[in-house]
């Protein structure tokens, strides 16, 4: 079972992080998904999950990719350590595109129920390479 669930981890990553692909993202995100990660205040359903790809990473990152590093995996459980590469290429909320190339470090833990993702826990380096781009914008 840990090996078909790092496998539901990988998909996500490279057809829905890298291609942006709806329909997959339908596959594998459970529909009572909780991203138990998402800032205080802030909606933590599938449909958040969906935009925060959508909607703000891809639309900022053109040549976007998920380089795994490393996964884990227990019972229901997989973690995943990362990196996903892009070019600052549109605007990143509120930040005007700089050209440069963007690396975020991503840990991610994924509870994985019937071949979906259940819940989600995880830390990247995002708000850094934020401040890192404000001072090229």
């Amino acid at each position: 079972m840990s090996e078909q669930n790092k496998a539901v981890v990988r998909r996500f990553n490279q057809q829905v992080i890298a291609e942006g692909d709806r329909q997959a993202f339908n596959q594998l995100v459970g529909e009572n998904f909780i991203n138990r990660s998402a800032p205080a205040g802030a909606p933590s359903d599938r449909e958040s999950l969906w935009h925060t790809f959508d909607q703000i990473l891809r639309p900022a990152f053109s040549h976007l990719q998920v380089h795994i590093e490393d996964q884990i995996a227990e019972r229901d459980w997989v973690t995943t350590r990362k990196i996903i590469t892009g070019v600052h290429s549109g605007s990143l909320m509120g930040i005007a595109p700089t050209g440069l190339a963007v690396t975020i470090a991503v840990i991610d833990m994924v509870r994985i129920e019937k071949g979906k993702y259940a819940e989600h826990w995880g830390m990247n380096t995002l708000a850094a390479v934020m401040t890192q781009l404000k001072q090229f914008a």
